[in-house]
């Protein structure tokens, strides 16, 4: 289903207490499947408990690449996402990223993080 030349990454976020999110999983999470050289998002899957949600969060994604700015993402969660898990779509992004960065250069990455 995936090209050969694509990567599976999962940044993990904690969600608020109260979140549905954080009774059902425990964390919040996000996983990208990504091109390697490029860092181009193909899609993405999240820990949300409604479909939609899921879906939407992928939208912000799809087709941006890791190597972005966090700031350019930052920006685009923030002014179209409104639900109680934006600042762990954000932190769960960011542990990606880092994860992407760490694949790409080659340096040993801990899969228990």
């Amino acid at each position: 289903m995936f090209a050969e030349n694509t990567i599976y990454i999962v940044g993990n976020a904690k969600s608020q207490q109260n979140n549905p999110i954080t009774h059902r999983y425990g964390q919040f999470f996000i996983g990208f499947v990504v091109e390697r050289e490029s860092g181009k998002i193909v899609t993405c899957g999240s820990s949300a408990t409604v479909p939609t949600t899921a879906e939407f969060i992928c939208s912000l994604f799809a087709g941006r690449s890791m190597r972005e700015e966090f700031e350019v993402v930052k920006q685009q969660v923030e002014s179209r996402y409104f639900g109680s898990s934006q600042k762990a779509i954000l932190v769960a992004y960011k542990d990606a990223q880092k994860k992407y960065f760490r694949i790409v250069s080659g340096l040993p990455l801990d899969l228990n993080d």
